[in-house]
């Protein structure tokens, strides 16, 4: 039996033997990218996208409407009464005259809300609120605040010796601001709401009565600041 096995050389006879099983192992590509590479290039896209939709309207809207600033001057202006007292009490009466000209032909403008403060050396001493309007395209408006009362105010010693010495030269710096919110018009489009100041550097002469500014032949201009 055993040289038969022998004369066999070793063959074997029986059921066949499946070959074995071989891994694979697939290497990622360099140059490929996860799911949140993959992502984050995708919300850019659309990032980019939108700037730039965003900024063919504005270009667009500008070239059709042109729009302009609207202009803020001070064109007359009485003060009274401007008097501190000891105890740092402003007793005060000034009446401003004020023009808005929108010099827009397609845009209005909704006043929603105009509040006028009036400043001295940073210290608001007087508010009042105005009344809302709607200003047509080509327009101008009018705007008169009147401040009368009296308020104490925090004045340092430098605040102190400037006053004393615009009470000499019976002129006084003093700075009105308009605080309002807006909404533009286009056709029947209307905006959302923005919130501009608008800033009216004055230097009054006391007991001007008959309207005037120091320095200035006929109006101030004012400056905007968003």
């Amino acid at each position: 039996m055993a040289e038969k096995q022998a004369h066999l050389n070793g063959a074997y006879y029986g059921p066949s033997i499946p070959p074995a099983t071989r891994n694979y192992h697939r290497h990622g590509r360099g140059s490929g990218c996860g799911c949140g590479c993959c992502l984050l290039k995708f919300l850019f896209n659309i990032i980019i996208t939108a700037v730039v939709i965003i900024g063919l309207a504005v270009l667009i809207f500008w070239l059709i409407f042109r729009p302009n600033r609207v202009k803020f001057h001070v064109t007359d202006v009485s003060l009274t009464e401007f008097n501190l007292t000891t105890n740092n009490t402003l007793q005060y009466n000034l009446a401003v005259s004020m023009t808005v000209r929108n010099p827009n032909r397609r845009i209005g403008i909704y006043y929603d809300r105009i509040e006028a403060r009036a400043y001295y050396e940073d210290q608001r001493f007087a508010t009042q609120t105005l009344t809302p309007f709607y200003q047509g395209h080509k327009n101008t408006s009018f705007l008169n605040p009147v401040f009368t009362g009296q308020q104490f105010v925090m004045l340092g010693t430098d605040e102190i010796s400037q006053f004393n010495g615009e009470s000499t030269s019976g002129i006084y710096s003093i700075d009105v601001k308009l605080y309002l919110r807006i909404r533009f018009k286009v056709g029947r489009i209307k905006t959302g709401r923005f919130k501009p100041k608008i800033s009216c550097d004055l230097k009054v002469p006391l007991n001007s009565a008959n309207g005037g500014l120091a320095g200035t032949p006929d109006t101030t201009r004012c400056d905007w600041d968003f």
